[in-house]
């Protein structure tokens, strides 16, 4: 036995750096909400933003402030993400005195945030960076640290109880890596890319087997039932403008009851476009039937 290698719990841990974003929309009063999370892994100089996006996170923006510029909250990840990858090419691409190759991906990450004030407005702001030690991947340590700093507090809740969008992500997360397929799966697509650009939406997981692509979205329908449509008029875009086969899962916090007409309206819309139901209580299951057809790709 090593006694050296330390435990596996201590020497398996990453280090993150992580700053919270703010927004302040009025800079006299001093007052600010926490809207987002920018995560970097210095060793991999991996980069991942989140934003708010859920329903109840806009109202809780306007509860507290309402003059709340909204619409500059609902395109500022896509115009992040824009500015971040033309921020980060243009840096590579240059050339330091000597003929040297450009900055390294740590100076690079330095240089994105001192531009920080030059990509945005002043009512959106960075707090200090902070470190993290996690086991898990980028991924899975960006939702840990947007559950604790931006996400609504709520009490937890049962395995297919009625709940937000963010608690049944962080659960099927947590089965697509105990199925052990999580790097099979692409997290947060983009839906512009589909149907037109601006779309704020973001299809929650992806992944590609025999040509046919597939997309798996978590769709509250305690909460929001009308989300269906939205769901289905995306999938239908999706199918038409992808080029490849396609296939769409749409993961219920309750299970759709025929005798409920709210449920009967969901599942006649998802069915349409030619999205299947799956309840969360059920959603184990039908990744375990996933797995197999994912191996070797």
């Amino acid at each position: 036995m090593d006694e050296t290698a330390g435990p596996p719990n201590e020497r398996d841990k990453r280090m993150y750096l992580y700053r919270v974003v703010r927004y302040a929309p009025n800079l006299v009063r001093d007052e600010w909400l926490n809207i987002g999370v920018l995560l970097f892994e210095p060793e991999t100089a991996q980069r991942r933003l989140r934003l708010i996006s859920e329903t109840e996170e806009f109202t809780r923006v306007r509860r507290l402030h309402p003059a709340a510029d909204e619409a500059l909250l609902r395109r500022l990840q896509e115009d992040l993400e824009s500015r971040f990858e033309e921020f980060s090419l243009r840096s590579r691409n240059e050339v330091a005195p000597g003929g040297q190759p450009g900055v390294a991906a740590g100076d690079e990450w330095q240089g994105l945030l001192s531009k920080w004030d030059d990509l945005l407005s002043n009512t959106v702001q960075l707090t200090d960076s902070k470190g993290s030690l996690a086991t898990e991947n980028i991924d899975a340590e960006l939702e840990r640290l947007y559950a604790d700093h931006v996400a609504p507090q709520r009490s937890r809740v049962r395995v297919g109880a009625p709940g937000s969008r963010a608690t049944m992500r962080t659960y099927c997360r947590q089965v697509f890596h105990q199925a052990q397929i999580w790097d099979r799966i692409e997290p947060s697509v983009r839906a512009a890319s589909y149907t037109f650009p601006g779309d704020p939406m973001r299809i929650d997981y992806s992944y590609r087997r025999n040509g046919t692509r597939g997309f798996v979205q978590t769709l509250s329908v305690t909460r929001s039932p009308s989300d269906a449509k939205l769901l289905a008029y995306t999938a239908e875009n999706i199918t038409k403008k992808s080029g490849l086969g396609t296939e769409f899962a749409a993961i219920t916090d309750v299970p759709l009851l025929a005798t409920n007409e709210r449920h009967r309206f969901v599942g006649n819309t998802l069915r349409s476009a030619g999205i299947e139901p799956v309840p969360l209580e059920g959603f184990a299951v039908w990744v375990a039937k996933l797995k197999p057809l994912l191996r070797g790709q």
